[in-house]
Protein backbone atom coordinates (compact mmCIF):
# COMPACT_ATOMS: atom_id res chain seq x y z
CA UNK A 1 0.00 0.00 0.00
CA UNK A 2 1.13 3.55 -0.66
CA UNK A 3 1.26 6.01 2.22
CA UNK A 4 1.51 9.76 2.55
CA UNK A 5 4.16 11.02 4.96
CA UNK A 6 3.83 14.56 6.26
CA UNK A 7 6.82 16.10 8.02
CA UNK A 8 6.24 19.62 9.32
CA UNK A 9 9.14 21.73 10.57
CA UNK A 10 7.60 24.39 12.74
CA UNK A 11 9.09 27.44 14.41
CA UNK A 12 9.20 27.28 18.20
CA UNK A 13 7.12 30.44 18.44
CA UNK A 14 4.30 30.96 18.16
CA UNK A 15 3.23 27.64 19.63
CA UNK A 16 -0.23 28.12 18.14
CA UNK A 17 1.04 26.77 14.79
CA UNK A 18 2.16 23.53 16.45
CA UNK A 19 -1.22 23.17 18.10
CA UNK A 20 -3.01 23.90 14.83
CA UNK A 21 -1.03 21.28 12.92
CA UNK A 22 -1.51 18.70 15.66
CA UNK A 23 -5.27 19.34 15.82
CA UNK A 24 -5.72 19.27 12.05
CA UNK A 25 -3.76 16.03 11.72
CA UNK A 26 -5.85 14.41 14.46
CA UNK A 27 -9.02 15.76 12.84
CA UNK A 28 -8.25 14.07 9.52
CA UNK A 29 -7.24 10.83 11.26
CA UNK A 30 -3.49 10.93 10.63
CA UNK A 31 -1.29 8.61 12.64
CA UNK A 32 1.68 10.15 14.44
CA UNK A 33 4.51 7.69 13.82
CA UNK A 34 6.95 9.69 15.91
CA UNK A 35 7.65 13.33 16.70
CA UNK A 36 6.87 15.35 13.62
CA UNK A 37 6.12 12.40 11.31
CA UNK A 38 2.52 11.84 10.30
CA UNK A 39 1.17 9.12 8.03
CA UNK A 40 -2.07 8.70 6.10
CA UNK A 41 -3.18 6.24 3.44
CA UNK A 42 -2.39 7.54 -0.03
CA UNK A 43 -5.62 8.96 -1.43
CA UNK A 44 -6.13 11.95 -3.69
CA UNK A 45 -8.46 13.74 -1.25
CA UNK A 46 -6.04 13.29 1.65
CA UNK A 47 -3.12 14.43 -0.47
CA UNK A 48 -4.98 17.63 -1.44
CA UNK A 49 -5.83 18.19 2.21
CA UNK A 50 -2.15 17.83 3.19
CA UNK A 51 -1.09 20.17 0.39
CA UNK A 52 -3.45 22.80 1.80
CA UNK A 53 -2.03 22.30 5.29
CA UNK A 54 1.49 22.51 3.87
CA UNK A 55 0.65 25.89 2.31
CA UNK A 56 -0.77 27.11 5.61
CA UNK A 57 2.38 26.04 7.47
CA UNK A 58 4.57 27.86 4.95
CA UNK A 59 2.47 31.03 5.21
CA UNK A 60 3.12 31.06 8.93
CA UNK A 61 6.89 30.72 8.69
CA UNK A 62 7.27 26.95 8.86
CA UNK A 63 8.12 24.27 6.34
CA UNK A 64 6.44 21.00 5.58
CA UNK A 65 7.42 18.06 3.44
CA UNK A 66 5.03 15.63 1.85
CA UNK A 67 6.20 12.25 0.57
CA UNK A 68 4.65 9.15 -0.88
CA UNK A 69 6.10 6.03 0.68
CA UNK A 70 5.68 2.29 0.83
CA UNK A 71 6.29 -0.04 3.71
CA UNK A 72 9.12 -2.53 3.16
CA UNK A 73 7.01 -5.58 4.02
CA UNK A 74 3.57 -6.82 4.99
CA UNK A 75 4.49 -6.90 8.69
CA UNK A 76 5.27 -3.17 8.79
CA UNK A 77 2.09 -2.38 6.89
CA UNK A 78 0.08 -4.53 9.27
CA UNK A 79 1.53 -2.71 12.27
CA UNK A 80 0.65 0.68 10.81
CA UNK A 81 -2.90 -0.43 9.98
CA UNK A 82 -3.27 -1.87 13.48
CA UNK A 83 -2.23 1.44 15.04
CA UNK A 84 -4.80 3.27 12.91
CA UNK A 85 -7.49 0.84 14.09
CA UNK A 86 -6.41 1.14 17.72
CA UNK A 87 -6.79 4.91 17.58
CA UNK A 88 -10.22 4.67 15.99
CA UNK A 89 -11.34 2.07 18.50
CA UNK A 90 -10.43 4.50 21.28
CA UNK A 91 -12.76 7.02 19.67
CA UNK A 92 -15.48 4.42 19.19
CA UNK A 93 -15.20 3.46 22.89
CA UNK A 94 -15.77 7.04 23.93
CA UNK A 95 -18.69 7.25 21.49
CA UNK A 96 -20.19 4.07 22.98
CA UNK A 97 -19.92 5.60 26.47
CA UNK A 98 -21.78 8.68 25.28
CA UNK A 99 -24.48 6.45 23.76
CA UNK A 100 -24.91 4.82 27.17
CA UNK A 101 -25.19 8.28 28.74
CA UNK A 102 -27.80 9.21 26.13
CA UNK A 103 -29.86 6.08 26.87
CA UNK A 104 -29.54 6.68 30.62
CA UNK A 105 -30.82 10.23 30.15
CA UNK A 106 -33.86 9.00 28.22
CA UNK A 107 -34.51 6.38 30.89
CA UNK A 108 -34.27 9.01 33.65
CA UNK A 109 -36.59 11.45 31.88
CA UNK A 110 -39.03 8.62 31.11
CA UNK A 111 -39.00 7.43 34.71
CA UNK A 112 -39.80 10.98 35.83
CA UNK A 113 -42.53 11.25 33.18
CA UNK A 114 -40.93 14.31 31.55
CA UNK A 115 -42.62 13.74 28.20
CA UNK A 116 -42.51 17.37 27.09
CA UNK A 117 -41.81 18.95 23.76
CA UNK A 118 -38.86 20.88 25.26
CA UNK A 119 -37.32 17.67 26.59
CA UNK A 120 -37.90 15.97 23.24
CA UNK A 121 -36.06 18.80 21.45
CA UNK A 122 -33.14 18.63 23.86
CA UNK A 123 -32.82 14.87 23.45
CA UNK A 124 -33.09 15.22 19.67
CA UNK A 125 -30.21 17.71 19.69
CA UNK A 126 -28.11 15.23 21.67
CA UNK A 127 -28.95 12.51 19.16
CA UNK A 128 -27.92 14.76 16.26
CA UNK A 129 -24.60 15.40 18.02
CA UNK A 130 -24.06 11.66 18.33
CA UNK A 131 -24.83 11.18 14.62
CA UNK A 132 -22.41 13.94 13.67
CA UNK A 133 -19.69 12.58 15.92
CA UNK A 134 -20.01 9.05 14.57
CA UNK A 135 -19.82 10.44 11.04
CA UNK A 136 -16.53 12.13 11.89
CA UNK A 137 -15.08 8.96 13.38
CA UNK A 138 -16.17 6.92 10.36
CA UNK A 139 -14.49 9.47 8.10
CA UNK A 140 -11.20 8.78 9.89
CA UNK A 141 -11.67 5.01 10.04
CA UNK A 142 -9.65 4.06 6.99
CA UNK A 143 -9.32 0.35 7.81
CA UNK A 144 -12.55 -0.66 9.55
CA UNK A 145 -11.71 -0.69 13.24
CA UNK A 146 -13.23 -3.50 15.29
CA UNK A 147 -15.73 -1.36 17.21
CA UNK A 148 -17.25 0.34 14.15
CA UNK A 149 -20.13 -2.16 13.92
CA UNK A 150 -20.86 -1.89 17.64
CA UNK A 151 -20.91 1.89 17.37
CA UNK A 152 -23.36 1.74 14.47
CA UNK A 153 -25.60 -0.62 16.45
CA UNK A 154 -25.44 1.66 19.50
CA UNK A 155 -26.54 4.66 17.45
CA UNK A 156 -29.44 2.63 16.07
CA UNK A 157 -30.44 1.75 19.65
CA UNK A 158 -30.35 5.45 20.53
CA UNK A 159 -32.64 6.22 17.58
CA UNK A 160 -35.07 3.53 18.70
CA UNK A 161 -35.12 4.80 22.28
CA UNK A 162 -35.72 8.33 21.01
CA UNK A 163 -38.61 7.13 18.83
CA UNK A 164 -40.26 5.54 21.88
CA UNK A 165 -39.76 8.75 23.87
CA UNK A 166 -41.30 10.80 21.04
CA UNK A 167 -44.33 8.50 20.95
CA UNK A 168 -44.88 9.19 24.67
CA UNK A 169 -44.60 12.95 24.07
CA UNK A 170 -47.16 12.73 21.26
CA UNK A 171 -49.47 10.62 23.42
CA UNK A 172 -49.26 13.14 26.27
CA UNK A 173 -50.10 15.93 23.81
CA UNK A 174 -53.03 13.93 22.41
CA UNK A 175 -51.25 13.31 19.11
CA UNK A 176 -49.94 10.23 17.41
CA UNK A 177 -47.39 9.65 14.68
CA UNK A 178 -50.11 9.34 12.02
CA UNK A 179 -51.66 12.65 13.09
CA UNK A 180 -48.25 14.27 13.00
CA UNK A 181 -47.62 13.13 9.44
CA UNK A 182 -51.13 14.35 8.41
CA UNK A 183 -50.34 17.70 9.99
CA UNK A 184 -47.13 17.86 7.98
CA UNK A 185 -49.08 17.11 4.79
CA UNK A 186 -51.53 19.93 5.59
CA UNK A 187 -48.66 22.29 6.28
CA UNK A 188 -47.29 21.47 2.85
CA UNK A 189 -50.33 23.13 1.27
CA UNK A 190 -52.90 20.37 0.88
CA UNK A 191 -56.48 21.31 1.46
CA UNK A 192 -58.52 19.60 4.16
CA UNK A 193 -60.79 17.03 2.46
Amino acid sequence: MDWLLFLPQLPTTPSSLRVTVWRRMRQIGALGLQNGVWVLPQRADLERWLQDLRAQVRQQGGEAWLFRAQTPDAEAEGLIRARFCTERDEEYREFLERCQDFLAEIAKESQQGKYTYAEMEEIEEDLEKLEHWLGKIRGRDFFGAALSVEATTALKTCHEAFAVFVSHVYAREGLNAAADSESQTLNDGDAIP
